[in-house]
């Protein structure tokens, strides 16, 4: 089964009677000199995702531990997408560079899988001095502190033409592919070193057999990693390859198993938290590196396993060898009884016209724990990401997040079955798509396929890597699919990503925001900038983007925005304040359209929030001239207890719970979706311990119990009629986008995203004809349409004109963003990648051996291309320094607020000494500065989180005595001069910050000296 259908020449048949001969004679003069395994060989796998896809099919590995029975090999992946031999932009002091990795894994074989990225440079002699360098600077060490590293080099294999409308056939990629693969064959002879040329080799296996090898033309699938990883084998090994089919797949069954506990300790998520600025928080860095410690033996017990089975023997994998994890405490100081699913549904405060039933708890259905994303699918199912291993899996555990899909059979309101469709770990997020579902675990990117009909998925597809994984809670997350046919999703700060795609230079950002990805042409975009903590995406009927920010509360509206001037054309999408923010944190937001619910909650957009407010807020949208889409605060849906005022303290600190609280502490609605009978059903994530930071993410108390999935409907109103959408005919479907129920009309284009495009294309044009273009009421209908082209990836100009000249002012808005993606304007942009943004912290960009910063350069033909330019830092992250000032008349000095962190750590200065303070805030997120009396920071800071949803307009100030100065809350890349005199009488006085959760890692000291 293919993701995407594509024809294949019927040449590749007739011409497979000459692939073993190319082959055989590719091969002959690929590898000079020799190249053979000794005994006990390290290997490192290093490059872009051509070597990071290798691990997760195996092939490679299987072929060559089969051809090397007794040689004991050692296989460890390195690749990275997006690398570059002399750029690795998300080396940092934490994680380490290229050099400390292969050192970590005792590399004394190299194999390097480079080229493609750097192709788009267009530059083979640059690639060739680049190269050159990074040899001999292996040629310098000795990672196994004995051997100098044997290294072979692999070329990028070809693009393939998979012949399909959607992809490019790779006319533009392969003479650049050519040349880099020219370029690096002149420096292997060159040094001496031993080359395998993959472009030829795919290019004629591209001609020579009738599966397609690649998902996008650029990445191998499982076919094509089966193809190129014996291939290799067969180049390098001497004495041949294993073609008993059976002990292959012994072997790389035991190689696939091995490989993720590696991909797990290589690749951690919550990398911040590993090796960042979170790890000196709340014991995580010791905690944490001991599951390295574990997974590196778990990896190494494997190896054992491949060795025995290569020989034809078996062996049974012991971990009693595996270090015992650290065992920590708990920062929770209250009750932790957990209430009962049916009791807490008595604690819930709603408006009196509506009411809660239990649809489905952990204790009929366990495979629902920590539901932290919901969708409906187009037979009416309600499906889960369940998280249970949150915030990361933890080594010697079960693995078992899922996504899971629950029915009602009875249609009484309550599941009465759960069927798991396929195990994912951390799905921070999915989507229906083509007959199945898009998932999020970051790295990676996910497609999943029920092909048989069983109601469980049986194929699997990485769609593609380089996700950031950094942070589990900012990384990718509130999938959609958009009307344009892209999947959007959210994604926060601290993150790096790098997509590899077939039209340009890998997508490196580190910018925080809304994100698209075509599943259907595999291209990839930033869209706009939703900092700190991006999380929360709906689409009204007009198309527009409504996003939240998961930190700050805020809301905004995403619009296209064209400016014209004499001499430019600018194109971008920009936002707009939706409301004014009343509430914080959200994890996600939803747009309340059904046909049960009484008028004045339709079109409500509801925000979820699961800490301070622990409830469902909800504001009514309207629509203004010129597009402009503004909510206005309606009410609360539901909340626990019985004040919504109420703020039982915050995650950031300890919660105590006062007496006379009635709510239930635990509850912490997550996510919700409309179903099919109009009902509003949303997870409960229900856990005592919700948050990374302050708790170590091992605390003792963070529950892997409990998941509840909620339904609110309104009292004495009917039900909403399910509508047959699975299966239908495309003319019934067609005529469903009258509806005005927002979630049947994405439900149909879910549905027909699966359909073949020239029958959906036919039938929609046809249907056209029956729609009247200068009736508002069949605007809608028809914008639809236009969308339904634009999904299936077909232009429709006459369709475009006469949506443009709708009688809905709304429709046409919609329809100039059509108008440009299907215009020469380029629709396409990059996230930030400068030097001040932190990605996994402190990063370093460029590898120790290259100096020249000024050769590689990002392509892009947005307007501001200068910010999005790969440029060498300029300096590396600040080190704390420590200021003696009491001997100058004015103590001036500036205090930098940038990745979470000040860059001062005290300074000194007299009693009564006048005091100039730049306070620079060069972070991203918001930042204050406090002066406090000796040892009152803690107090300081849990007063300011206890002003609840008055602290951003009181700057996280509460009311104290022990408040010696203090600034203003200051957005991203703002300053505030602060002149103050010093405390009269000595002491350590502290500063710190008091935006929620910074106090614990941003703070410092302010030394009165007599």
């Amino acid at each position: 089964m293919r993701l995407l259908i594509n024809s294949k020449n019927s040449m590749r048949v007739i011409c497979s009677f000459f692939l073993l001969a190319g082959l055989i004679f590719l091969g002959s003069c690929s590898s000079d000199p020799d190249f053979s395994f000794s005994e006990g060989d390290r290997i490192a796998i290093v490059g872009n995702s051509l070597a990071e896809r290798f691990q997760h099919d195996g092939w490679m590995e299987t072929y060559l531990q089969a051809a090397s029975p007794d040689k004991k090999l050692v296989f460890r992946n390195l690749g990275y997408s997006g690398d570059q031999v002399h750029y690795r932009p998300r080396a940092h002091e934490g994680f380490g560079d290229s050099d400390t990795h292969l050192k970590n894994v005792k590399a004394n074989v190299i194999f390097s899988f480079f080229g493609y990225n750097e192709s788009f440079d267009n530059q083979p002699e640059t690639f060739k001095k680049q190269l050159s360098l990074w040899i001999d600077h292996l040629r310098t060490q000795k990672y196994d502190a004995v051997n100098v590293p044997r290294i072979v080099l692999f070329s990028p294999i070809a693009h393939e033409d998979l012949e399909s409308p959607n992809l490019p056939d790779g006319s533009e990629n392969n003479p650049r592919l050519e040349a880099y693969t020219q370029a690096m064959a002149e420096v292997a002879e060159d040094k001496g070193v031993v080359f395998v040329n993959l472009f030829d080799a795919t290019r004629q296996m591209y001609q020579s057999l009738e599966e397609p090898l690649t998902i996008n033309g650029i990445h191998l699938n499982e076919k094509g990693n089966h193809e190129v990883g014996k291939y290799i084998a067969e180049t390098l090994m001497s004495n041949g390859i294993s073609e008993d089919q059976v002990a292959l797949d012994s072997i790389r069954s035991t190689v696939k198993d091995k490989n993720l506990y590696w991909f797990h300790r290589y690749r951690a998520i919550s990398g911040n938290d590993v090796w960042g600025t979170r790890s000196i928080q709340d014991g995580n860095y010791k905690t944490l590196q001991r599951e390295l410690e574990m997974l590196d033996v778990m990896a190494a017990n494997r190896d054992e396993k491949i060795w025995a089975r290569a020989n034809g023997d078996d062996f049974e994998v012991d971990d009693s060898n595996v270090p015992n994890p650290i065992m920590v405490g708990t920062h929770i100081v209250r009750d932790l009884t957990y209430v009962d699913p049916e009791e807490a549904i008595e604690r819930m405060t709603v408006p009196d016209d509506l009411e809660v039933n239990l649809f489905a708890s952990e204790e009929e259905f366990s495979e629902i724990i920590n539901p932290v994303a919901l969708q409906v699918d187009t037979k009416g199912n309600i499906w889960v990401a369940s998280w249970s291993t949150y915030p990361k899996w933890e080594p010697g555990r079960e693995m078992n997040d899922r996504l899971a899909y629950l029915s009602d059979e009875d249609g009484d309101g309550k599941a009465d079955k759960v069927t798991t469709f396929a195990y994912v770990p951390h799905p921070t997020g999915f989507e229906f798509w083509n007959d199945g579902v898009i998932v999020i675990s970051a790295p990676d990117v996910w497609f999943l396929k029920d092909t048989d009909g069983d109601g469980v998925a049986d194929f699997k597809e990485r769609l593609f890597g380089g996700l950031g994984s950094d942070d589990s809670h900012h990384t990718a997350n509130n999938l959609i699919y958009a009307p344009d046919g892209n999947i959007y999703y959210q994604r926060g700060i601290y993150i790096l990503e790098n997509i590899e795609t077939p039209y340009r230079k890998s997508e490196e950002s580190g910018s925080p925001g809304l994100y698209r990805f075509n599943p259907r042409t595999s291209d990839f975009s930033f869209m706009v900038e939703n900092t700190p903590n991006a999380h929360g995406i709906s689409i009204d009927r007009w198309g527009n983007p409504l996003i939240t920010d998961g930190t700050t509360g805020k809301a905004f509206q995403v619009y296209y925005k064209r400016t014209v001037t004499s001499r430019t054309d600018t194109n971008e999408f920009d936002k707009r304040p939706l409301f004014k923010q009343t509430i914080r944190p959200i994890t996600s937001n939803q747009i309340l359209s059904s046909q049960h619910f009484p008028d004045k909650y339709e079109n409500n957009f509801l925000i979820y929030n699961v800490i301070g407010f622990q409830g469902i807020k909800r504001y009514q949208l309207e629509y203004k001239d010129m597009g402009v889409v503004e909510g206005v605060e309606a009410g609360d849906l539901v909340y626990t207890g019985n004040d919504p005022t109420f703020r039982p303290s915050s995650e950031a600190q300890p919660r105590v719970v006062p007496p006379g609280y009635t709510g239930d502490p635990n509850f912490r609605p997550s996510d919700g979706v409309i179903g099919a009978d109009g009902a509003l059903y949303f997870g409960d994530w229900h856990n005592a311990v919700i948050t990374h930071s302050p708790y170590n993410l091992r605390d003792i108390n963070r529950d892997q119990a409990h998941g509840r999935i909620y339904r609110i409907t309104a009292k004495n109103r009917p039900l909403q009629e399910p509508v047959a959408i699975y299966g239908e005919p495309i003319e019934k479907l067609l005529e469903l986008f009258r509806s005005p129920v927002d979630g049947i009309r994405h439900s149909v284009r879910v549905e027909l995203s699966g359909r073949e495009t020239k029958a959906v294309i036919e039938e929609a044009q046809r249907y056209a004809q029956s729609l009247d273009p200068q009736s508002k009421e069949d605007a809608l209908p028809m914008l639809e349409l236009l969308w339904l082209h634009q999904q299936h990836n077909v232009v429709n100009h006459e369709l475009l004109k006469t949506v443009l000249r709708s009688p809905e002012e709304k429709a046409r808005i919609a329809a100039q963003k059509v108008a440009w993606f299907w215009s020469d304007r380029d629709s396409h942009r990059r996230g930030d990648t400068t030097s001040d943004i932190s990605g996994m912290q402190f990063r370093t960009f460029y590898e120790n051996f290259w100096e020249n910063a000024d050769t590689t350069k990002v392509e892009t033909n947005h307007e501001d291309s200068e910010a999005h330019v790969n440029q060498a830092p300029e300096k590396e992250a600040s080190e704390k320094r420590s200021l003696e000032l009491q001997n100058d008349e004015v103590a001036k000095l500036t205090i930098s607020a940038e990745m979470l962190a000040y860059d001062v750590s005290e300074f000194s200065v007299k009693a009564g000494q006048q005091i100039e303070l730049t306070l620079d805030n060069k972070d991203l997120m918001e930042h204050n500065i406090v002066f406090v009396e000796p040892g009152a920071a803690d107090e300081i800071a849990s007063l300011a989180i206890a002003l609840g949803e008055e602290g951003p307009a009181k700057h996280y100030l509460p009311e104290s005595p022990k408040i010696v100065e203090a600034s203003k809350l200051l957005e991203g890349k703002t300053k505030e001069i602060m002149t103050f005199k010093a405390p009269s009488k000595p002491g350590d006085y502290q500063f710190v910050c008091t935006f929620p959760g910074h106090a614990p890692v941003m703070r410092g000291i302010m030394r009165v000296l007599p």
